[in-house]
């Protein structure tokens, strides 16, 4: 993703959850047994039995929280990442504000694959096929079914990692009003939601026709709302002699770049002054512990980075849903769904800067603004002009306001043909429509003109240059907040729109024989089918901001499509069945042909395997191999303006905390470069320029997965079951834009030298060795490894005069890698137990019904995490922080509801009800640090009326 222009370094079984392998066997009654089709699997199947692990959350579960969208209340699963929660799609992201995408294992949203019904959705946003969940319609939703093994095959190349498919509710009759309103503990944090569905029968019974509509609305949650979030805090450099290389301190900060503007004077009265609002200059504090242009400590004037923090977005989305079928015959019945969504959302960032900047914020000593005060300490100096470093905060914080239009249509007949043949075919349209606006944008050459101000003949202040005045242009001043009036801010500020049109085109058939013909140990099952899709993204940036005028980033217009057709069949062959120790012995497999104009033919396969051992016993394995193209934006993306926040890592001040080996391995590489050994600058302390883009040299990435588990539900305790499953996934050549820091360090932590493919991303100043552009291409980097195991329990029993139901879902992850250089396949960086990759993380849910009362509780586990990776703390001879790991955490909810005999229901509910802290150096914004929740204890009401 491409990122704004930042200021200097920032900061199971039953109702509740069902897991769908448990079912080993269905119970023998004289019933016809039902046809269930699977996720996991296109054949439908005799009972529950799935061929692949798949997770099952019904939709109370999901919505037992005061949450409004369902994607955050997914991303609290153990499986999945906060990538692009609410609280972590804004940050310094272009466009992102209000995204909500899955992330299965951590390991790209775009390895995941989102479908709705079983069928592909258009993507959220340009360039990229990922699913914005906010336009899932939440009242419809039954369940969510989590895949995580040999999707490829099934479902799409893509569901490298898995497959989340929405199950749509089928025939909706009846009226359901319901409304959810929540507001925060400890801040004016507030969300609420509103959804009205109806549906009906007609024809008799033949057909079935449904409506929804849900709204649903939260305010801005800033940093500065809540105690704990409004601290800054500055991480500083120690002395060599220190217990660690850094420190965190609260009440600490930058004290180089403020509101007021900053200047400094180093000849004969050497210091750093800011200024009173009358412009008259006072001395700058810079603290009694200081680290160049950070300190803390007494006497430390420093700004505090936290006012432009977004815990939360403002947001809000609208979607409106219709439905209907109808049996055209007793056997096929003809369906058709329309969507369209609206979501809208404006994120905040810090205003326009500028940190020693001579080309725009030098003035000279005839400024009409300099006072007497100001223009004494430059004579004294000898200085002709100062370099202000300042926020434009009186310019107002750069807004970016995201409106997001998505409308889906899908037609298509499903049934029975041939007798035992099950049909699916279908044809679906989606668009996504996306409108950016970035507000308060500086145009540098207004803003120059504007700052440059004298005195005219009749002592006025104007502009210096006779065009600009006769342009209309008004006057401002750096020296003191306030500085730059509402005229001057309209003079030299603009609104910048830029657009975007995702659009895709799905059809396809599938045809499903569950016993195709019978051998001795069972019928043999197979699904075949077609599909072909196009995808279509266009992107049409500002033509001014473009120019490089704007402070705004210089984004350049992009577009790209590609089709793939594609074929695939599946075949389920029962081996063995009813000797001892196998009742069934039955192997699956899976095949899908993908042709993509981009990258050719790729042929992605599973084959798995299902033992039941007996009635209360199933092992299960699958081993795959899928091939994934490079989406849109990763293929054709323009390369654009970009800003990195960054250390350089040949600075002699870095290389000195470093032990002793990493140290002359990165001195060697950085002599190599042309490098001095005592080069050192504070300029990495403000965000260095760059670009990124696409690459169209992309080849396909590969992934081969394994799992192995079993399903236990014991026939002596009625209601219990235990799934535990090893997953192992390892992509090679995967398609990745790595990022800034990374291509920095991987350039110089070669032991083979500079002459690797990072180091050709970087260019130097041969003058004073500073970083001048970092290339950020979308690359096919070596490898990705990860694994681990997932575990389920889940135990229903009756309590007292109610029913009791349990569920626990834990992830333990063992390994999860990046290997960097393709010619050094054995140095690797190692995420596991790392922040957002914690080695285990559970989530526990209860639920009790007694009488009309139905009780809720639900609690996550994240275990104690480091904060660097093994490989980095491991280049320094001692800790590097004195803040290595965040602890063990916990956070539980809980729901209470009443529902009266009239169809009304009522609830009240508590998010983090212990009001649990973030840990203390994160605003829990970040894209693993989002799995901590950043609201605080948040109180909900919830009512609901069915008829």
């Amino acid at each position: 993703m491409l990122t704004i222009k930042k200021s200097v370094l920032c900061l199971a079984i039953g109702s509740v959850m069902t897991t769908a392998p448990v079912a080993v066997a269905a119970e023998e009654d004289n019933s016809e047994v039902e046809r269930i089709e699977v996720t996991g699997s296109r054949i439908f199947r005799e009972g529950a039995i799935a061929p692949s692990p798949v997770t099952v959350i019904t939709a109370e579960t999901l919505l037992s929280t005061g949450a409004t969208n369902i994607g955050d209340a997914l991303n609290e699963l153990p499986a999945l990442a906060t990538t692009f929660s609410l609280a972590s799609s804004g940050g310094s992201s272009i466009g992102t504000a209000g995204l909500n995408l899955l992330d299965l294992r951590g390991m790209g949203t775009a390895r995941t694959l989102v479908l709705v019904n079983g069928k592909r959705h258009v993507g959220g946003f340009a360039g990229v096929a990922s699913v914005d969940v906010n336009t899932i319609p939440t009242e419809w939703v039954e369940s969510v079914e989590i895949v995580t093994g040999g999707a490829s095959a099934v479902y799409g190349a893509d569901a490298v990692t898995g497959v989340v498919n929405f199950r749509l509710k089928e025939d909706i009759v009846g009226l359901n009003v319901n409304g959810q309103y929540g507001m925060a503990d400890d801040s004016d944090f507030e969300n609420y939601r509103v959804a009205l569905s109806y549906g009906a029968d007609f024809a008799d019974g033949r057909g079935n026709a449904a409506i929804s509509i849900e709204y649903a609305e939260q305010n801005e949650l800033n940093a500065l709302d809540r105690d704990q979030t409004a601290i800054s805090r500055r991480h500083l450099t120690n002395p060599e002699d220190a217990a660690t290389v850094r420190t965190w301190y609260d009440n600490a900060g930058i004290w180089a770049i403020n509101n007021a503007g900053v200047v400094g004077f180093y000849g004969g009265v050497p210091g750093f002054y800011s200024f009173n609002p009358d412009g008259t200059p006072v001395p700058q504090g810079t603290g009694t512990i200081t680290d160049g242009i950070s300190c803390a400590g007494e006497n430390c004037d420093f700004v505090n980075l936290n006012e432009w923090v977004n815990l939360q977005p403002e947001f809000d989305r609208t979607t409106v849903n219709f439905k209907t079928n109808y049996d055209v015959t007793d056997n096929l019945n003809a369906y058709f769904e329309a969507k369209w969504s609206q979501t809208n959302s404006l994120n905040n960032f810090q205003p326009a800067f500028f940190f020693f900047d001579p080309e725009n914020t030098l003035i000279t000593r005839d400024n009409a603004y300099i006072t007497p005060e100001l223009g004494e300490l430059m004579d004294q100096t000898g200085a002709g002009y100062v370099v202000v470093n300042r926020f434009m905060n009186d310019l107002g914080p750069r807004l970016e306001d995201n409106k997001r239009e998505m409308q889906r249509y899908v037609l298509g007949l499903q049934g029975i043909v041939m007798d035992d043949w099950d049909l699916d075919a279908y044809a679906i349209y989606g668009e996504t429509k996306q409108t950016r606006k970035n507000l308060n944008n500086l145009i540098f050459s207004k803003f120059r003109q504007s700052i440059d101000a004298v005195f005219d003949d009749a002592g006025n202040i104007v502009c210096r240059d006779a065009e600009a005045q006769a342009a209309g242009c008004v006057p401002s001043s750096l020296f003191g907040e306030g500085g730059v009036s509402p005229e001057a801010a309209a003079w030299f500020s603009t609104t910048t729109v830029a657009d975007s049109k995702v659009s895709q085109y799905v059809a396809g058939a599938s045809l499903a024989n569950a016993a195709l013909f019978e051998l001795p140990a069972g019928a043999v099952g197979v699904a075949t089918g077609i599909e072909y899709r196009k995808e279509k993204s266009e992107s049409n940036e500002d033509p001014f901001a473009a120019t490089g005028d704007t402070f705004f980033n210089a984004l350049q217009p992009e577009s790209g499509s590609f089709d793939v057709s594609e074929i695939y069949g599946e075949i389920s062959v029962p081996l063995l069945a009813d000797i001892p120790l196998i009742d069934s012995l039955v192997v699956d497999g899976a095949v899908r042909y993908a042709d993509y104009e981009t990258v050719g033919g790729v042929t992605s396969w599973k084959v798995g395997l299902d033992w039941t051992v007996y009635q209360d016993l199933r092992v299960r394995s699958t081993v795959s191999t899928a091939l994934r193209a490079p989406n849109i934006g990763e293929f054709y993306g323009a390369k654009s303006q970009n800003f990195f926040n960054v250390d350089d890592s040949c600075k002699s001040s870095e290389l000195a905390a470093l032990e002793p080996e990493t140290r002359a391995i990165r001195a060697a590489n950085c002599a190599a470069l042309g490098i001095p050994a005592d080069f050192d600058s504070d300029y990495d302390s403000a965000s260095i320029e760059g670009v990124s883009g696409g690459n169209d040299e992309l080849k396909e990435e590969k992934s081969d997965s394994f799992t192995v588990g079993f399903a236990y539900q014991p026939s002596y305790v009625e209601g219990m079951s235990l799934t535990v499953d090893y997953w192992q996934i390892e992509i090679e050549d995967a398609i990745a834009s790595v990022g800034a820091q990374d291509i920095i360090d991987r350039c110089v932590d070669s032991t083979t030298g500079i002459d690797n493919q990072w180091c050709a991303l970087i260019t130097r100043d041969a003058d004073n060795y500073e970083i001048t552009n970092l290339e950020q291409i979308v690359q096919n980097v070596a490898k990705q490894e990860a694994s681990g195991v997932d575990i389920e329990l889940a135990y229903d029993f009756a309590l007292f005069s109610g029913d009791m139901r349990t569920n626990l879902i834990a992830t333990y992850l063992i390994d999860r890698d990046e290997f960097p250089f393709q010619d050094e396949p054995d140095q690797k960086e190692e995420y596991a137990g790392t922040i957002g990759e914690a080695n285990w993380q559970a989530q526990l849910n209860l639920a009790y019904d007694i009488n009309n009362w139905n009780i809720n509780w639900k609690t996550r586990y994240i275990e104690e995490v480091d904060v660097y990776t093994p490989q980095f703390a491991g280049q320094f001879d001692k800790p590097y922080s004195d803040i290595m790991t965040w602890g063990t955490y916990f956070v539980s909810d809980a729901l209470v509801q009443y529902s009266f005999a009239n169809g009304l229901s009522v609830g009240v509910g508590i998010d983090n009800l212990f009001d649990r802290d973030l840990p203390r150096t994160t605003s829990g914004t970040g894209t693993g640090s989002a799995s901590y929740d950043n609201i605080g204890r948040f109180y909900y009401l919830t009512a609901r009326f069915e008829m």
